[in-house]
């Protein structure tokens, strides 16, 4: 029994210590923000976003950490846990490999944009949008990748963002922050992939210089077409 324990936890050593730079960031984060809730550290209210204390108290880290907690400890936080592990490490492996600044662009525009979109929503919490955000992208540059949603049915990528709300709505949960993580995704890949193949369409996001020093150097490249492209595994 012993042996086993040790064996299990090496390799979730070795899985985490091979996980992508991003990922492995932004998934301690999010883990240890839950940890903090759970152990009494802070407060779900310490962390939400509150634009008038934001804005008007410069309680500035409130744009971030809305971001990180994704509930106390359920079996509906452990759903967003594994789904953002699984899709960011995919994008950060795929489509954006040796590609990290572009990455951190994704993060920061998805940011950016569902905070605006919150203020509007009334959403306090953003967090779980993430993971919905990075499913959509995922999926639309991988539309029919067979997918096995949670072992009982089967269907093409291009379906899993909406398989993901027809489970919050089983789980009794609002679908509000799946449907905005949607729909800045939406907004992410019509600008990055779609609209530069227009009749007279351009590269309207464009990463800034200043990401890829700390990036590691990597050069701006054009994600399409190499990025976009169905596989049929």
């Amino acid at each position: 029994m012993l042996n086993k324990s040790h064996a299990m936890a090496v390799s979730l050593t070795r899985l985490y210590i091979q996980t992508p730079a991003v990922t492995r960031v932004y998934l301690t984060a999010c883990v240890l923000t839950t940890a903090a809730v759970q152990l009494g550290l802070v407060t779900p209210l310490q962390l939400s976003f509150n634009p008038q204390l934001v804005f008007r108290r410069w309680q500035i880290w409130r744009l971030i950490t809305n971001f990180l907690f994704f509930g106390t400890l359920s079996f509906g936080f452990l759903i967003n846990i594994i789904f953002l592990f699984r899709y960011c490490r995919l994008l950060e492996e795929g489509c954006f490999r040796r590609r990290t600044a572009d990455f951190v662009f994704l993060f920061l525009f998805g940011g950016s944009l569902m905070t605006v979109l919150g203020v509007f929503a009334d959403q306090v919490f953003l967090g779980q949008s993430f993971p919905s955000m990075l499913v959509y992208v995922w999926s639309r540059r991988n539309p029919v990748v067979q997918i096995h949603f949670l072992g009982f049915c089967s269907f093409q990528a291009r379906f899993l963002p909406w398989g993901l709300v027809g489970f919050s709505l089983l789980l009794g949960n609002s679908i509000v922050v799946d449907v905005l993580g949607i729909v800045v995704g939406h907004t992410y890949f019509y600008l990055e992939d779609v609209l530069p193949t227009q009749p007279g369409g351009r590269q309207v996001l464009r990463t800034p210089m200043l990401l890829f020093q700390p990036c590691g150097g990597n050069c701006p490249v054009s994600s399409f077409p190499a990025a976009f492209v169905e596989t049929t595994e």
